[in-house]
């Protein structure tokens, strides 16, 4: 695989001045191409307090090709379902991803709900990406004794089509990133950088969920199982945790995703969190992709 260049265009959006939706900021979004062809952008929203809601915007394009900036259209999710909300009026719908899942020909959105019991994985599904209809909290089986169910989960996308599951059957796919007890960069960060790193669980997994017969059922989804886990942290640049970023896209190489690394600031800082977050590119295998072919 030759190697390839980016390069940065522009900040595309920011906080809009005097919106109390973005106080706290704008970011995280998710990007897919619409039915009209254009492309649309949705951002995580963030009030004060961290409540934050996910939006919808346009993007606009130079004469060039360039993106520029966005039209804001309006809300897609703001927390109203009980697991989106906190006993303290808190809570949130938060990173959202969205894929164009062929056999079921509706957009899935993979979102993270912010619930009174931590942060979990829910969907919701659209024709036209402007009506969303929530499917409710993402159901995983246990794993080797763990019920992933009770675990904070994160960072989750689907994949586009049905892939094969361990026993080659197809299925529907996700990425995900359990966030077991003791593996947050804040508990890991004051750990030896020549630890061992917990395999098991700072790791980007692959679980998979049976479609009905005809396929074309949004409805509705049984539960998540076949955990595997994909990716782990190697580089120095993801020493911390690694997680998902853009859903699987498929190339002649086979499935690219991009995906964050956390490491500590290289220099003394005086933040509370003095984190560095960085973009990786990985590939999978298209007909096997619990294998990566590049990383």
């Amino acid at each position: 695989m030759s190697g390839f260049r980016l390069q940065r265009l522009a900040m595309v959006m920011e906080p809009e001045p005097g919106n109390l939706h973005e106080v706290e900021g704008v970011l995280n979004p998710a990007a897919v191409r619409g039915p009209d062809g254009a492309l649309y952008l949705f951002p995580r929203m963030v009030a004060r307090g961290n409540y934050s809601r996910i939006g919808i915007a346009r993007v606009q394009f130079s004469d060039a090709g360039d993106p520029v900036g966005v039209k804001r259209l309006g809300i897609a999710l703001e927390p109203e379902a009980d697991y989106e909300r906190r006993p303290d009026g808190g809570g949130g719908c938060e990173d959202p991803r969205i894929t164009f899942v062929e056999p079921l020909e509706r957009y899935i959105m993979a979102y993270t709900a912010f619930s009174p019991q931590g942060p979990r994985i829910a969907l919701a599904f659209s024709a036209d990406l402007f009506h969303w209809q929530r499917l409710g909290i993402a159901t995983f089986g246990p794993y080797h004794g763990v019920e992933c169910g009770d675990v904070d989960d994160k960072d989750a996308s689907l994949f586009p089509v049905a892939i094969p599951n361990p026993t080659g059957h197809p299925e529907l796919a996700i990425l995900h990133r359990p966030l077991f007890p003791g593996t947050r960069p804040e508990e890991t960060a004051c750990q030896a950088a020549s630890r061992e790193l917990d395999l098991d669980r700072e790791s980007i997994w692959i679980s998979y969920c049976p479609m009905d017969s005809e396929g074309r059922e949004p409805n509705r989804f049984d539960q998540f199982t076949s955990h595997h886990r994909l990716a782990t942290p190697v580089s120095s640049w993801e020493r911390l945790k690694i997680g998902g970023g853009t859903p699987p896209i498929l190339t002649r190489h086979g499935w690219l995703i991009i995906y964050h690394g956390v490491s500590e600031l290289a220099e003394p800082s005086n933040d509370p969190h003095p984190l560095c977050y960085s973009a990786g590119v990985m590939v999978l295998s298209r007909e096997h992709p619990q294998q990566i072919r590049y990383r």
